[in-house]
């Protein structure tokens, strides 16, 4: 498994424990060091998991208020929490992460990728539907300017 396919695995993992613990402030870090070491024996690197972890934590306001606006026919708490802590990751990639690091179109097959390999059967239907929502408005931005 790729490294930084390992590395969203892993942050998809801490951001759905945490998220399923109620989201308590401080936690995520400790949740983040224990999914490291449990899973990520053999990662050259823990950077990229941190900057996921760090930017969704950092954003994740935003970021809900985005999901709700893409598909505000599932409230967010109303969506699977694995589906929900997966599009975080994906929106945060889409549109924080620097575009010559994560291209969007490798944001949004790493993040199908995930909601296939853990997810239900409805996964990938939508969070590729959400995300690619989104790209399409960005894209769609980008031409206006």
């Amino acid at each position: 498994m790729a490294s930084r396919h390992l590395s969203r695995s892993i942050a998809m993992q801490s951001l759905y424990e945490w998220d399923f613990l109620g989201m308590e402030k401080g936690a995520l870090e400790g949740i983040t060091e224990k999914n490291i070491e449990d899973f990520g024996k053999g990662l050259e690197s823990n950077d990229f998991i941190w900057s996921l972890i760090r930017g969704v934590e950092g954003k994740i306001e935003e970021i809900d208020q985005i999901i709700a606006k893409t598909a505000p026919e599932w409230p967010i708490n109303q969506i699977n929490i694995l589906d929900r802590n997966i599009l975080r990751i994906g929106i945060y990639e889409l549109l924080y992460e620097k575009v010559d690091e994560v291209p969007p179109k490798v944001a949004i097959n790493e993040s199908i990728e995930l909601a296939k390999n853990f997810g239900g059967e409805s996964s990938r239907k939508f969070v590729n539907g959400v995300l690619g929502t989104i790209y399409r408005e960005l894209i769609n931005e980008t031409d206006e300017k």
